[in-house]
Formats: C-alpha cells, sequence, structure tokens
C-alpha cells in the first residue's frame, strides 16, 4: 500500500531554503579538508559587545528572568528601550505598550505576519529578488505572492505605479526591506512616502482604479498593510547614509497608518544567536502580530529581553560605531576588489553586504550565478550566495556578506582570480 507524503503540501509548496544548502557544501569542504573562506550566510564574526553580555549576566541571575516570558507583546523594560530607540535614532514617538511588539528575531515576526493578518488566498507583494522568509511566510499562511520586479535600472526598488490594478484590490501585505538584502540597495523617505500612498488607496474606494462615475456601486478595497524589513538600521557607512523608517514618512501616522516595520538587534549589536528584534506598527497590526505569538511561542528569555533594552539603549556608543567601521573597511576592500576581475558593483551606503554582477567569461556573457558560485567553491574554497538562489531575474548577480577579516576578504577576491572563465 502506497503512503502519502508525511509532509504537508504548504511545506512541500516552499523553496528550498537556499542558505541550508549553500551550509552543507561548505562543511563538506571543510570536512575534506578545505580552507574555506565564507562570505555567504551573514552572520557577525565579532562577539557581541561587552555592555550588553554583563547586562545578561545580571539579569538571567534573577529569579523573575528564569521563568516563563512575559506575555502580552515582551517585557515592559524592552518595549520601553524600543521606544526610545524610536524617538532618539528616528524622531519617531511612540507608545510601548499599543505600538511595539518583543520578536524571537526579525524573522519570527516577519514570518508570522500572515497569520496574524490574513485570510487564506489574499494576496502578499514581495521585492523580487528578496530575502526568501516574506515569500515562505505567505506560503505557509496559504496566502499568493505578487512579486513586485527590482533591478539595476531602478535602484532595486519597486514601482508601485507599475502594480496592477487587481493586484491592488487583492493585496493584504506589501513588503520592502532597505537596506537591502541581498541588493545592498538604500531607499530615502521619499520612497517610503510613495508607499504609504499607494497602500493608502487601497483602504479607500476614492483614491484608485475604482473611483469616478459609479464607483459607489464597486466594492471597496480591503486594504494592503505597509511592512518594513529595517533590520540594518544601524549599519550604514557615513552619517549622510544613515538609513530611514517608514514611519519618518510624512503621510506616516503612527495611529492612523496601516503599517509595521520590522527591527532586528541581530547585526547592530552582534546578537544572531540571542534572537531578540520588535516590531513597530498600528496598533491593532502589533496586537494582531503579538496575539499569534501569544498562541505559538512563549516569547523570548526574560534575561535577553533585559539584556536587549541594554543594548537599544547604547546603539549610539562608540563600539557599536567601531562595528561600522569595520564593515567599511571589509566594503572597501571587496569591491575594487571584484571590479578588478570583471564584475560590476556599486558600493554600498549601507547594510551587511555587497551585491555584484558576475564577471563576463570567454563567450563575453555574464556568468550563470549558480554556476560561478559553484566554481568558486569547489575551486577556490569561497562561499558566496548566487543571485539565481534568490530569484531567476538575479540570476546574474552574487551576494558577498562582510563577515571575515579585510585580510581575508583581498585573500577570498584573489582566490576568484584563480576561477577560469
Amino acid at each position: 500500500m502506497m503512503l502519502r507524503s508525511l509532509r504537508s503540501e504548504r511545506l512541500n509548496a516552499l523553496p528550498p531554503f537556499l542558505f541550508d544548502e549553500i551550509d552543507r557544501k561548505k562543511r563538506e569542504r571543510i570536512a575534506a579538508g578545505a580552507d574555506v573562506i565564507n562570505l555567504g550566510v551573514g552572520d557577525p564574526d565579532k562577539p557581541t559587545p561587552r555592555f550588553v553580555v554583563e547586562a545578561m549576566d545580571r539579569a538571567m541571575r534573577e529569579l523573575a528572568n528564569q521563568q516563563y516570558p512575559a506575555v502580552g507583546g515582551g517585557l515592559k523594560v524592552f518595549r520601553e528601550a524600543a521606544a526610545r530607540f524610536m524617538q532618539k535614532r528616528f524622531g519617531v514617538k511612540v507608545d510601548p505598550m499599543k505600538h511595539i511588539v518583543a520578536l524571537l528575531g526579525s524573522k519570527d515576526g516577519i514570518a508570522h505576519l500572515p497569520w496574524a493578518v490574513t485570510n487564506p488566498g489574499d494576496l502578499i507583494c514581495a521585492p523580487d529578488p528578496a530575502y526568501p522568509v516574506y515569500e515562505v511566510g505567505a506560503v505557509l499562511a496559504s496566502c499568493p505572492v505578487h512579486k513586485m520586479p527590482v533591478g539595476a535600472e531602478g535602484g532595486w526598488k519597486p514601482r508601485f505605479e507599475d502594480i496592477p490594478h487587481e493586484v491592488a484590490r487583492a493585496a493584504r501585505i506589501c513588503w520592502v526591506n532597505y537596506p537591502s538584502n541581498p541588493t545592498a540597495a538604500a531607499a530615502d523617505v521619499v520612497f517610503y512616502e510613495r508607499m504609504l500612498e499607494w497602500t493608502g488607496r487601497t483602504w479607500r474606494n476614492d483614491g484608485g482604479p475604482e473611483s469616478g462615475a459609479g464607483s459607489e456601486n464597486r466594492p471597496t478595497y480591503r486594504g494592503c498593510i505597509a511592512a518594513s524589513d529595517l533590520a540594518y538600521s544601524e549599519l550604514y557607512f557615513g552619517e549622510e547614509h544613515k538609513p530611514v523608517s517608514l514611519w519618518q514618512a510624512r503621510n506616516a501616522s503612527i495611529d492612523e497608518t496601516m503599517a509595521i516595520e520590522f527591527h532586528s538587534l541581530s547585526k547592530t549589536f552582534n546578537m544572531t544567536g540571542w534572537r531578540i528584534g520588535f516590531a513597530v506598527g498600528h496598533e491593532s497590526v502589533i496586537s494582531a502580530l503579538a496575539s499569534i505569538k501569544a498562541n505559538v511561542d512563549s516569547g523570548t528569555f526574560n534575561a535577553i529581553q533585559a539584556a536587549g533594552a541594554v543594548a537599544l539603549d547604547g546603539f549610539d556608543r562608540p563600539e557599536i560605531a567601531d562595528m561600522r567601521r569595520l564593515y567599511q573597511e571589509r566594503r572597501d576592500v571587496v569591491v575594487p576588489g571584484l571590479r578588478a576581475i570583471g564584475c560590476e558593483v556599486e558600493v554600498p551606503p549601507a547594510g551587511f553586504f555587497v551585491w555584484a554582477r558576475t564577471p563576463k567569461g570567454k563567450d563575453g556573457h555574464r556568468i550563470d550565478s549558480m554556476a560561478f558560485a559553484a566554481s568558486l567553491l569547489e575551486r577556490a574554497d569561497t562561499v558566496v550566495v548566487p543571485g539565481g538562489g534568490f530569484s531567476p531575474r538575479a540570476s546574474e548577480y552574487f551576494r558577498v556578506a562582510l563577515t571575515v577579516e579585510a585580510a581575508r576578504m583581498a585573500e577570498a577576491v584573489e582566490r576568484m582570480t584563480r576561477i577560469p572563465r
């Protein structure tokens, strides 16, 4: 008797998680004795700052922090620190208990948002290429994805005016991510204003394609939530390149705009393994996400939240500025090195990655990113992430993470020169 697959249809519908496959191949090379330079998964190579570790040491010794985490959105001390961060960093005033929810890292909130605010069949918009979890969250919530094409000619940003009217009517969430993973693109306040103008029209029937004569007999849009992933807000190279918040847009109101923004402590404070982040948004969106989390997890360990509060209050400390300088040093090694081997690459103003176009082969065409990445690992013991793993639209691009010392970055680029093309 044949048994049907144990795995659910929604699980089988997920694309293979790109980073797992890259990690498997990397481990195989290391097991074979290779000296692998890993420029793949973006995991900081420096320790969590001492002031955060010391706060954690104190907090984990308190009995109250050894019990179940606070329910209902996170510890008050953490949410208040997140609110202070939003005020001091972006000039945005929010109520910590209404507008903020603590997360097990921003990935947790991103994946669960569709569970909170969509019904099966609702449409979710995401850039193409993009961080895979936007699509993963949609698939697990039984929601189709409308992929908004982005490319170098448009600064790797979607054109909301090009989104079809039928998509606007059906869309429930629209994702953006700047500084971007994987494209390293940045966005300004004007971009977010355009986004909120578009999502705002979806909540009424007087600003979209249904307006005009006879529109009173046509259905009102159900409404699209603007969702911004701002995981790399504190990784920028020069004060003039500080990333901005969606909530800084002139047409954004924390009490009126149906939007949510995700923040992570992972890269800013080298806390990837701690699993701590937060979302800030309209009370109804935050409440829905908090309700999902109350039902599916018990929240982040209270001691980590207490230490996270200390971290957020220290976002402008010298240690954080020193890390930015370190990443800039690495960026300034790898960008000219990649250009020297024939890659097209823009200097990223912020973020954790460099996004490059593959060099040309002997036939004069750009090398396919999958083939290029495989060749680098097999022949140069260097790991990069092929753009084709994010999207067919990025088949001529690859991503480099700024996760090794500058000298090793230079060595990696030198190794690339040995690859026959």
